[in-house]
C-alpha cells in the first residue's frame, strides 16, 4: 500500500513538473536575454569592487576581462584579500605588470565587520573607492568588452537604485566544474527567467550589482549586511525597501565553475539552497515541481515494484520528463547563446539537484570559504565552529 500510494503522488509531482519544464521552455522562449545597444554613452568615474580569496582556477582570466573593458570613462579597480599569503595577490601583481596603464588598488586588510567574510572584505575596499559609481562583482565571473557600459546606462534612471546580471555557466576544468555548469544552465537560469516572467522574482545576484554611490550610502553602506550569508539578496531587498528598483540587464554573464572535487560541488550548492531556503522558504518548497525526473523514477520504480503501473508507462514518465529538461535546456543555448552543454549529463545532474534540494531541509549550515556557519531563518550567519578544509 505504501509503495503504491508513493507510486502515485510521485508520479502527480513528475507531471505537474512538466508543465513547469515546458512552461520554463516557452518563457525562456519568449524572455531569454541577449545582448542589447548600449544606450546613452556616458563617461561618469566607476570603481569595480574585486573581493578576492585564493587563486582559484581561471582567476586570472576572470579579472582580464574586467581590465579590457571599452568603457570611455575612467575606471579605479579595487581588489581585497584579508590575509597576506592570500595567493591571489600574485595574480593581481601579473595584472599590474600585464596592464600597468590600469588605476589598480590592493587592499590587504584582515579587519573583520561581521561574520561574513566577503562583505568585510568590501568594507575594507569601500574606503578606497574614488568614483560615484561602484560596481561589485564576484572573483569567477567573466565578461565581454561592452559589460561595463551596458551596466553603467542601465543604472541611469533615477528610479534605479542597482542594477544586476544573470548568469551562465562555464566550467573551469573537469567534470565536477562541468557539473556546477550544467546546475547553473538547466536549473537555475531557467528558474529565474520564470520567476522573472510570472513576476514572482526580486533578484539581486553577488554576479555584479552596480550602485549609485548615494544609494549605498542610503542602505548604510556594506556594513548593513555584514551578518547576512545572502549578502546580495539583502542589498537589494536594502535598497527596495528605499523606494528604489533593481533593474536585471538585458544580458548574461559568465560564471566560471571552479569545483574540483564532489564534496566541493556537494557544498558549494548545499550553501546555495539552504540559503534560498533561509530567505524565501515557501519558494524553495515550491520548487519541489523543478525535479520532475528523480520523482518520475520514484514513480516508476515503487509502482513497478507494487504491480500498480505498467513497465510502458513507467518508461514514457521517466523518458518524457527526461525530454522535457533537455528540451529546456536546447532552449537556454539558443536564447543565451551558449555552446552545446553535456547533456549526458542531465540525468545525473537532475538526481544531484534532488539531492542537494533534500538535503537543504535538513540543518542549518553551511561550509563557506574554508570555514562553517549557521544561520537563522533570515539568513544571518551565525558562528558554527573553526576552519575548515576548503
Amino acid at each position: 500500500m505504501i509503495l503504491y500510494f508513493t507510486s502515485i503522488v510521485a508520479a502527480l509531482v513528475s507531471v505537474v513538473g512538466w508543465g513547469y519544464l515546458l512552461g520554463a521552455t516557452l518563457l525562456t522562449r519568449r524572455l531569454g536575454r541577449r545582448p542589447q545597444s548600449i544606450g546613452q554613452v556616458t563617461t561618469a568615474g566607476v570603481t569595480i569592487l574585486k573581493p578576492l580569496h585564493g587563486a582559484e582556477p581561471g582567476l586570472f582570466e576572470n579579472l582580464v576581462s574586467f581590465c579590457t573593458q571599452d568603457y570611455p570613462g575612467p575606471v579605479q579597480i579595487i581588489f581585497g584579500v584579508q590575509d597576506t599569503r592570500d595567493g591571489a595577490i600574485a595574480i593581481v601583481d601579473r595584472l599590474r605588470a600585464e596592464f600597468p596603464n590600469r588605476h589598480f588598488d590592493l587592499v590587504v586588510d584582515s579587519t573583520m565587520h561581521g561574520l561574513n567574510r566577503k562583505v568585510s572584505n568590501l568594507v575594507n575596499m569601500e574606503q578606497r573607492a574614488q568614483h560615484e559609481i561602484v560596481v561589485v562583482s564576484d572573483s569567477d565571473m567573466r565578461v565581454d568588452p561592452h559589460y561595463l557600459s551596458r551596466v553603467v546606462a542601465a543604472l541611469d534612471p533615477p528610479r534605479i537604485g542597482a542594477v544586476t546580471c544573470l548568469y551562465y555557466g562555464c566550467g573551469a576544468t573537469g567534470v565536477w566544474s562541468g557539473m556546477g555548469a550544467l546546475g547553473i544552465n538547466a536549473h537555475f537560469l531557467p528558474s529565474v527567467v520564470v520567476g522573472l516572467g510570472l513576476k514572482l522574482a526580486k533578484p539581486c545576484f553577488g554576479s555584479t550589482i552596480a550602485f549609485k554611490r548615494s544609494a549605498l550610502d542610503e542602505i548604510g553602506g556594506f556594513r548593513s549586511v555584514a551578518d547576512c550569508l545572502a549578502d546580495d539578496y539583502a542589498v537589494g531587498a536594502a535598497l527596495r525597501k528605499r523606494g528604489y528598483d533593481i533593474a536585471v540587464s538585458p544580458f548574461t554573464i559568465g560564471h566560471v565553475c571552479a569545483e574540483t572535487s564532489a564534496s566541493g560541488l556537494w557544498q558549494h550548492e548545499l550553501r546555495w539552497s539552504r540559503t534560498i531556503r533561509a530567505i524565501d522558504p515557501g519558494g524553495h518548497a515550491g520548487s519541489v515541481v523543478t525535479h520532475a525526473f528523480p520523482f518520475a523514477l520514484m514513480a516508476a520504480m515503487a509502482g513497478l515494484a507494487a504491480a500498480s503501473i505498467a513497465p510502458s508507462i513507467a518508461a514514457a514518465l521517466v523518458l518524457g520528463s527526461l525530454g522535457c529538461r533537455l528540451a529546456l535546456l536546447r532552449q537556454v543555448e539558443r536564447s543565451f547563446d551558449l555552446p552545446a552543454q553535456a547533456y549526458w549529463l542531465v540525468p545525473l545532474r537532475d538526481l544531484l539537484s534532488f539531492a542537494v534540494f533534500m538535503s537543504s531541509f535538513f540543518g542549518r549550515q553551511a561550509s563557506w570559504k574554508g570555514r562553517r556557519y549557521s544561520f537563522i531563518s533570515d539568513g544571518t550567519l551565525v558562528a558554527a565552529g573553526g576552519p575548515t578544509t576548503p
